[in-house]
């Protein structure tokens, strides 16, 4: 089972060296990931900005309020594309062992709450991903990390 899923990773390398994308220049994105992430994107033109792509995504959240009061605590909108969202938010968990600008912000939202921290932080980070994956594809620029902006 393990050499099936190493030479299905070649073959997806493969493929992926053939189209135009910038994803796997983020240290944690691998061909598998950026394929899924660009098999459920499409065309990235068809989207104003990111939010209409998180909103796609299903990475959103409803709004509870009512006068003054405004929830702390609120739900994820159970639309989108599963898949897309699936691979944002395992994309996001690769890219927060990687990146140190990741890992911070995936600290400070796990660190902000007592109750489902990690799959809180975790969501958030993929919602933050989806600005970096918005921006790559549209600029067709490489991602340059934290470390070497300077």
């Amino acid at each position: 089972m393990e050499a099936e899923i190493k030479k299905l990773d070649k073959e997806f390398a493969k493929l992926m060296q053939g189209i135009p994308q910038t994803l796997t220049s983020i240290k944690g994105i691998g061909p598998v990931y950026a394929a899924g992430i660009i098999a459920e994107i499409g065309d990235v033109e068809r989207f104003s900005n990111h939010n209409a792509l998180a909103k796609f995504a299903g990475l959103v959240w409803n709004q509870h309020q009512s006068g003054e009061f405004e929830a702390e605590d609120t739900k994820r909108q159970q639309s989108g594309n599963k898949y897309l969202r699936y691979y944002l938010v395992q994309a996001a968990d690769s890219i927060r062992k990687h990146d140190s600008e990741y890992k911070a912000f995936y600290t400070a939202k796990y660190n902000e709450v007592p109750k489902h921290q990690h799959k809180r932080a975790l969501v958030l980070t993929a919602r933050k991903l989806v600005r970096l994956v918005f921006s790559l594809l549209n600029t067709k620029q490489l991602y340059t990390p934290p470390e070497r902006r300077g």
